[in-house]
């Protein structure tokens, strides 16, 4: 079999790597790929000459798939999925993962996804969505001239790469996000209308799910197990979010209690939704979750697998990944059963100084693969490109803010944390910075 994964960050790295492990496999392309996936088993990065949002990207992409004669493709990113990628390769006959557009805007538009859920009854924080700033911010006036403390949380509606979200604990605060989302237009179109919703205290988990959903099914969906990612930059839940500072799992927190409400309240509606809409929806969903008082309140859904959790998940999973993608296209999902390993997994992410701020790029990375080898630690690269000649670590130089994980496996969350963080001692470049409290019981958001 031979396989295209579209995308080239560490959630890609970490689908080239499950994908080729499988028996199945022979060839593993990744499209445009990064540095990592440059060096995997198997695995070949493919340049390309234009952004698979765009309809030249796409084109190219589906004439290489048909040229190579590719068995399945993976999606990896949201922005493709959003551009209607997977609608292009189905059109064509390729067997392709992920929702097609229609679908894909549970994603692209927070406005669209809230009020899906409204409309099927999915738990989730009550919201009001607004195209003029001056609606917004009198909104936002009356909320926190009623004297209540509770903070408002303040989406962009449309995709701005886990960069649309302030959790604004005043009317300062929401004031700057307002202006800079609508007026000031920081994000482009994607803050052209906004979400202002409630804050929930509770505790976040992203929960992964392959779905099968289509004319010629009665439609289901497959949950992982729990993991549990850590945005904000700083330990603790400080600072501002990023894309991911990290992810652990399983869960230890969610119980049985709080999966049955997760079945029942958030997702069978999910289900019954996408079904009776008439979506064609095969491929991947993430509910983010955040989870009071064992019931789950559904913040939001992204269409495609989450980056940094595939990176913790996928390194436990048992179960043979490309058959889960056939199963998922063929109709059999119902039928096909996970198998996870019986331990923990942590990955935190190492970042460039600066980030989520400017940062510099360029840099080289150090590393002492047998040192890494023998923690059992997997390196799942982000943000890094390979210069010329050298082994892993001298030839790999950083190239975004998010650079790489590290995930290392261990009985228990304790022993994750503690040999993922005895492995990046030995995978270093200038200026690198990490949380430090990745899977430890106060790290929790």
């Amino acid at each position: 079999m031979k396989i295209l994964i579209v995308g080239s960050g560490g959630r890609e790295h970490a689908l080239a790597w499950k994908c080729a492990q499988s028996e199945n496999v022979t060839h593993v392309f990744v499209a445009p790929g990064n540095g990592g996936t440059a060096t995997e088993a198997k695995c070949e990065n493919v340049p390309l000459s234009a952004d698979p949002v765009s309809a030249a990207g796409q084109e190219e992409l589906k004439q290489f798939a048909l040229r190579e004669k590719i068995d399945l493709t993976i999606i990896g990113p949201e922005a493709p999925l959003a551009a209607g990628i997977a609608d292009t390769f189905r059109e064509a006959a390729l067997a392709v993962v992920g929702p097609g557009k229609e679908a894909a805007r549970l994603e692209s538009s927070k406005v669209y996804s809230k009020a899906f859920m409204a409309k099927y009854g999915v738990q989730a924080p009550k919201s009001s969505d607004f195209t003029d700033p001056e609606k917004a911010l009198a909104f936002a006036a009356e909320h926190f001239g009623a004297g209540t403390a509770a903070p408002l949380v303040i989406k962009a509606d449309g995709l701005a790469a886990g960069k649309g979200v302030v959790i604004a604990k005043n009317m300062s605060e929401t004031e700057t996000a307002i202006n800079s989302f609508m007026r000031d237009k920081s994000l482009g179109d994607a803050g052209s209308s906004v979400l202002l919703e409630e804050f929930l205290e509770g505790r976040e988990i992203s929960i992964l799910a392959g779905v099968c959903i289509c004319k010629d099914t009665p439609g289901y969906i497959q949950p992982f197990i729990p993991a549990r990612d850590h945005k904000s930059r700083f330990e603790g839940g400080q600072g501002p979010n990023t894309g991911g500072m990290g992810a652990i799992a399983p869960v230890p927190d969610f119980s049985p209690a709080a999966r049955a409400d997760f079945m029942k309240s958030v997702l069978k509606p999910t289900l019954k939704g996408i079904r009776d809409e008439g979506m064609d929806y095969r491929g991947f969903i993430f509910f983010g979750i955040m989870m009071k008082d064992e019931q789950c309140h559904l913040l939001e859904y992204n269409v495609r697998l989450g980056d940094p959790e595939t990176q913790a998940l996928l390194p436990l999973l048992d179960s043979d990944f490309p058959s889960l993608c056939l199963a998922i296209l063929d109709g059999t999902l119902d039928s096909f059963r996970l198998k996870w390993k019986k331990e923990a997994a942590c990955a935190p992410v190492a970042v460039a100084s600066g980030y989520p701020e400017a940062y510099s790029t360029g840099l080289p990375i150090a590393s002492n693969l047998a040192r890494l080898e023998q923690l059992e630690a997997k390196v799942f690269v982000a943000g890094a490109k390979r210069g010329e000649g050298g082994p892993f670590g001298s030839g790999l130089r950083t190239s975004g803010g998010r650079v790489f994980a590290v995930c290392a496996r261990g009985a228990d969350g304790e022993e994750a944390h503690n040999k993922a963080y005895e492995a990046l001692r030995f995978i270093s470049f200038e200026g690198m910075a990490f949380r430090k409290d990745i899977g430890l019981d106060q790290s929790h958001e």
